[in-house]
Parts: structure tokens; C-alpha cells; sequence
């Protein structure tokens, strides 16, 4: 007898675990998703560039210098200056015909392609760039995308509005599931916790064993969300490793940081807030199913 209700008392003590580990899992999917939305933003962002086009009679040595001074910028991740020559065979390549033969000279003009630093991906911020950059007198015009720029900040507002918005109602949600996963198992003790009311023990002293196994099943269950996690990102790096590097270190820790904090604090809150519920109540009350 007293054997199966040993092995009920474990197999109710891993349902409780699985079914935190399983609710984390979803908080861990929602915190990889949100940090990588940022992560993939600066990465588009870093995209968007424009062209600093200068004037035909200008000679190389007064480019690179140009070049020199925009690299110390903070506004420049990156820059690559593009001669007459080079852009012509580029232009070659992309339109499959030399047009160089037809027209008897190189139309095109030397230039400077910048890559944005993503805080400056926004047509305000490349508005006032645009002019200060118009005014050297080598630079005969700045040529970038509105449209553009525009059409992928807007996009990714919208995204990250609905991914907090799913992010607050995901974690109600798994407030809610924590809870009610640890008030059963602490409502089958409930006559217990009332008992031990009534002849004297302090609200401390009664919630302390029930906050102590919630706190491990949060451990334990937080532990179990994270292998799953951390398993299914190293698969699905396996397949998307071609197109975008998802194996970042700084959010793989937080990640599992934020699951282990979060399946603690909530198995310890849940815990205690389900003690204080039977303590609160009245004895006759905890007939009620």
C-alpha cells in the first residue's frame, strides 16, 4: 500500500514537472523568437545603404580620402569605394552587353557604397545625412531608397508589436497553467494545511514545505524546458545554418537565464499564492470541489 502511494506521490510529482517544462518551453520559443526579431532587424537594417556618387573630374586619391574620413563616423558600418572602371564591368555583368561599344565612353561615375550602422536605417536620420554629405564639393549626388528604407521600418514595427502583444498573452497564459498545475497538487493537502492552522502553526511555517517543492519543480522543470530547447535550436540551426547563423551565444544564455528565473519565480509565487488561498478559506469551504 504504502508502495503505490509512493509511486503516485512520484508520478504526480512528474506530471507536475513535465507540465511546468512544457509551458516554459513555449516562454523559451517566445523569448528566442523576440531576441532574434532584433537580431535579424539590425541584420536587414545593416542592408540598407546608400551611394555617395561623385563628380567626374575628381581623382581617386581625393575619393579615398573622402572614404577615410566617413569610415570614423558612427553612422558607417562599412564602405567600399567602387571606380569608373569597376562599376562599368558590374554594370556589364548585370545588363549581359557593353554598353561602353555603343554609347564610345564610360558614363558612369566613381562612388562610395555605405552601409548603414542600424540605429541610422530611417529616412529621418539619411534625410539630414543626405544634405550634410550634398554639401562637400566633390560629391555630386547622395543616392539611396526611400521606399525602401521606409517599407522595412514600418514592417518591422508592425512585428514587433505583434510579437509583444503575443508575449504579454503568452505569459498570462503560462502564469495561469503554472498555477493551476501547483494548486493541484497542493489542493489534495488542503484538510492538511487547515489542520495545521487550527492547532497553531504560522502561515510561514505551513507554506515553507509547499514553496520548497514548487521551487523544484520550477528547477527541475525549468532544466527540462531548456535540453529541449537548446536541442530543438541546434536542429534547427542544422537546417537554416545556409541562410542565417541562429546559434548566437549572448541569446542562447539568455534564453535559458530567462527560463530558469522564470519557471523559479513562478512556481514559487503560484506556490505560495495557492497555500494562502486554502489558508484564507473557510474549513467548511474546502468541501467544495
Amino acid at each position: 500500500m504504502t508502495g503505490k502511494k509512493s509511486r503516485r506521490v512520484v508520478g504526480s510529482y512528474f506530471v507536475s514537472t513535465l507540465s511546468i517544462a512544457l509551458v516554459l518551453v513555449v516562454v523559451g520559443i517566445l523569448i528566442f523568437i523576440l531576441l532574434n526579431a532584433r537580431f535579424i532587424s539590425d541584420h536587414v537594417k545593416q542592408n540598407i545603404g546608400f551611394s555617395i556618387i561623385v563628380k567626374d573630374n575628381v581623382n581617386e586619391a581625393e575619393v579615398k580620402k573622402m572614404q577615410k574620413i566617413l569610415d570614423t563616423k558612427p553612422f558607417v558600418l562599412s564602405s567600399v569605394f567602387v571606380s569608373k572602371e569597376e562599376a562599368a564591368r558590374n554594370f556589364k555583368a548585370e545588363l549581359g552587353e557593353d554598353f561602353e561599344q555603343v554609347l564610345g565612353y564610360n558614363p558612369l561615375l566613381s562612388s562610395i557604397e555605405i552601409k548603414l550602422n542600424p540605429l541610422y536605417a530611417n529616412n529621418d536620420s539619411l534625410a539630414i545625412l543626405e544634405k550634410n554629405l550634398s554639401a562637400y564639393d566633390i560629391v555630386q549626388e547622395v543616392s539611396y531608397q526611400k521606399s525602401l528604407v521606409q517599407y522595412i521600418n514600418e514592417n518591422i514595427r508592425k512585428i514587433s508589436l505583434i510579437l509583444l502583444i503575443a508575449g504579454a498573452a503568452l505569459v498570462l497564459i503560462s502564469f495561469t497553467l503554472i498555477r493551476n498545475t501547483i494548486h493541484l497538487s497542493v489542493y489534495s493537502q488542503r484538510f492538511l494545511i487547515k489542520t495545521m492552522q487550527l492547532v497553531g502553526a504560522k502561515p510561514f511555517f505551513i507554506c515553507k514545505p509547499f514553496i520548497r517543492d514548487g521551487v523544484w519543480f520550477g528547477f527541475f522543470g525549468s532544466m527540462f524546458a531548456n535540453v529541449i530547447l537548446l536541442t530543438a535550436v541546434y536542429f534547427l540551426q542544422q537546417e537554416v545554418g545556409g541562410v542565417i547563423n541562429i546559434l548566437n551565444n549572448q541569446i542562447l544564455i539568455i534564453m535559458v537565464v530567462f527560463v530558469f528565473i522564470t519557471g523559479i519565480l513562478l512556481s514559487f509565487f503560484t506556490s505560495w499564492l495557492s497555500v494562502v488561498t486554502y489558508l484564507n478559506k473557510d474549513l467548511n469551504d474546502l468541501y467544495q470541489v
